[in-house]
């Protein structure tokens, strides 16, 4: 349907201008009431504070100023696909730059400037949408003014404003434009006018990362930038007493070694120089009377508390009164270890400090809390610190880090040396560093009727919260209780569907750092409640789809991509000799995936031949963009269900590299099949939802091939 956004000025701070020769346009939505204030003061001084920019050249050029980060989801070109159908560009002529980091840009949902939580489509479609169609009516009135004609007389097309036969570039009309004042409402095309959302859009990054041009924190590069690696704990939560570097110093290329507070930093002209000179140091840890984890004793004392109550999550009915109605009862524990986030480019960043402020190079998913960590540590006001975001080889939530840890190192590292220096991460350090995923046991025991449904369901959760001591710590921790670690279990449609329910949770403290890992709290609820499921299937002696359809009858959403994805699939019918399938759904982040598996199981080793996937994510803008994430999820996921593991010995990460921490190999990557549920539903997220069905479809199949069913992962390690 047509939209018409009344925008008042205290809602819609705007202006234009013309810099550069082109026409500049500034946007923005209100935001949370707390951060009203600063648009409200800029507005009484005239300096609107812009979400982003579209700025159109004189030589028809346009250029989208994104606010947040493009780490490989695409969102280069879908957030640029909604100003493009609005203002009927050329999309030859888009181009696209990062937003610095400011106050100005926070992120509509979180009040920070932010990419994750799947977030950034959905929660943008109407602002870019506006700036496009804003832009649109100021380059018509600046038409309708040169050829003094009615501005209804007036239509644009493909980057022209046309008059009959005779038509001005978007270039020839800047400088008008930037004299006019804005339109005081706009109107948005209606869908069937859409030339570019909902058609599959080629990316406009993939050039530039192909041939080389595009830059990522490792390329950034300028005269006196020196490299930095620094010594860091070997146990989570120690001190460096002392350090000797004596041998370090005599290393060609090292320049000093300077202490800052994760450690010691060597700073040298290159990387090998560093990397020598940090092994060449003698280092001296405070590590009396410190905690020394060790992952076999966690496991132990988190199984402990699984059979204890913890803090209520959530509750309904009489679990033991229901309980004695039982035909059967399931009981069932499962176990998730530590994950790395393991992107392709380790942590980097380039810190530059002047007598005027602060510049830093990174790829950072969390800009404006990162800008505030190095305002603090430098003593500067945050826009003092001018933050210049590169492209992210991978992100995955390590990237956005509300303890702000790799940029403030960088700081202090480049504060201590009293140069412009680049801390570089090596594979290693960044297997090694810590903010994992946190390791987590479920404990389940489920009774059922005699028609194999679930009576009573009683789930107790035991894992680190990755929400305490961090800045969400008040708004999404209540009554003991972080969302992040029982989403996926608390709201499950299986458990809140059971008349009788109840889940515990135990908060653990523990010195490893950890952070949320694509897909956050869904992905081990994902895993634990999807293979639950299936075993209650099998207890029941009903097909898992079947029986997945009958709890799930009263949620459409999840039906219609259980099955699209079962259909899809050929759910039912033969497959070849020795292959089997496994199937799973699940809903995250607003939207509604659901896999299904092909896997053979030979000597204990599992192959995954195929995984069919649908998604229900309301509208998807970029249709190639959906395809895309859904296959890296399947990729990302299957690696971690078949062999990734963090573990812990005398306090030391055991894994170092890809060598022991291994990612999916190319040579184990399945054929994906995605599908899109034509949906008119609200819109969800994209780049997480894809990962937590993979690991109980592909669990599910091995158990459908061997009869083993996997309650632990990797998958790998219990089949050997």
């Amino acid at each position: 349907m047509s939209e018409v956004m009344n925008l008042s000025r205290r809602s819609f701070i705007k202006t234009t201008a013309l810099v550069a020769g082109g026409l500049v346009v500034a946007f923005t939505i209100p935001q949370a009431k707390r951060f009203m204030a600063v648009a409200n003061a800029a507005e009484s001084l005239k300096l609107p504070p812009p979400n982003a920019f579209l700025k159109i050249g004189a030589d028809d050029s346009i250029t989208v100023l994104l606010a947040h980060s493009e780490m490989g989801q695409g969102i280069w070109t879908t957030l640029s696909m909604l100003i493009a159908d609005e203002l009927d560009a050329d999309w030859s002529k888009i181009r696209v730059e990062h937003a610095p980091a400011a106050p100005a840009y926070v992120h509509t949902a979180y009040g920070i400037q932010i990419t994750g939580g799947s977030s950034t489509t959905w929660s943008e479609f109407e602002r870019y949408r506006q700036a496009g169609a804003l832009t649109r009516a100021l380059l018509l009135q600046a038409a309708a003014k040169q050829w003094q004609v009615p501005v209804e007389s007036l239509r644009t097309e493909n980057g022209y404003v046309i008059n009959g036969t005779k038509k001005l570039s978007y270039g020839q009309l800047v400088e008008t434009a930037s004299t006019l004042e804005t339109p005081k409402n706009v109107t948005l095309k209606k869908p069937e006018q859409w030339k570019f959302i909902g058609k599959p859009t080629k990316r406009l990054d993939s050039a530039d990362k192909i041939n080389g041009v595009a830059k990522f924190g490792q390329d950034v590069q300028f005269d006196g930038l020196k490299i930095a690696m620094v010594a860091r704990a070997p146990v989570f939560g120690t001190k460096l007493k002392s350090y000797d570097d004596t041998a370090t110093r005599k290393i060609p290329g090292v320049i000093k070694v300077v202490k800052v507070p994760t450690g010691a930093a060597v700073i040298a002209e290159h990387y090998w120089a560093a990397k020598q000179g940090r092994e060449a140091l003698k280092l001296e840890w405070d590590l009396a009377n410190h905690d020394k984890p060790d992952t076999a004793q966690l496991l132990k004392e988190y199984q402990a508390l699984a059979q204890k109550p913890g803090v209520q999550a959530a509750k309904a009915g009489d679990i033991a009164s229901a309980g004695k109605q039982a035909a059967q009862t399931l009981t069932a524990e499962y176990v998730l270890p530590f994950l790395s986030h393991a992107p392709m480019e380790p942590l980097n960043c380039a810190v530059k400090i002047t007598d005027k402020g602060c510049e830093i190079w990174t790829g950072t998913q969390m800009q404006t809390t990162d800008q505030a960590a190095a305002a603090k540590i430098l003593g500067l006001k945050p826009e003092q610190v001018n933050i210049h975001t590169q492209f992210l080889g991978g992100g995955f939530g390590r990237r956005a880090n509300p303890r702000a840890d790799f940029v403030s190192e960088a700081v202090e590292v480049a504060k201590a040396a009293g140069l412009p220096v680049k801390t570089v991460w090596s594979r290693e350090d960044d297997v090694k560093g810590g903010f994992y995923r946190p390791m987590f046991v479920h404990r389940a025991s489920i009774a059922l009727d005699k028609q194999g449904k679930p009576l009573a369901w009683q789930h107790t959760l035991v894992g680190q919260s990755i929400i305490k001591g961090t800045p969400f710590e008040g708004v999404m921790i209540k009554d003991g209780i972080d969302a992040t670690s029982v989403e996926g279990v608390a709201d499950s449609p299986y458990v809140k569907g059971t008349a009788n329910h109840q889940v515990h949770l135990h908060s653990v403290q523990s010195d490893i750092p950890v952070l949320w890992w694509r897909s956050v709290g869904h992905s081990h609820s994902g895993f634990v409640m999807e293979s639950l499921i299936d075993e209650l299937a099998h207890a029941a002696k009903q097909d898992p789809l079947a029986y997945r359809r009958q709890l799930l009858k009263d949620h459409p959403r999840h039906l219609a991509a259980l099955n699209l994805a079962a259909d899809k699939a050929s759910w039912g019918k033969p497959l070849p000799a020795g292959v089997f399938r496994g199937i799973a759904v699940h809903e995250s982040f607003g939207s509604y995936v659901a896999q299904v598996a092909e896997v053979s199981v030979t000597e204990g080793e599992v192959k995954v031949h195929r995984v069919v996937v649908a998604i229900d994510c309301g509208l998807a803008v970029n249709p190639d963009g959906v395809q895309a994430q859904m296959e890296s999820s399947v990729a990302y996921a299957l690696g971690a269900a078949l062999t990734s593991e963090i573990s812990f010995k005398d306090g030391q990460v055991v894994q170092s590299n890809f060598h022991d921490y291994q990612v999916l190999r190319m040579k184990d990557m399945p054929k994906v099949e995605v599908h899109i549920v034509q949906s008119n539903e609200k819109m969800g997220g994209v780049g997480e939802p894809g990962v937590p069905p993979l690991a109980p479809a592909v669990a599910n199949a091995v158990f459908a091939a061997t009869g083993k069913r996997i309650r632990r992962l990797p998958i790998g390690d219990q089949l050997a």
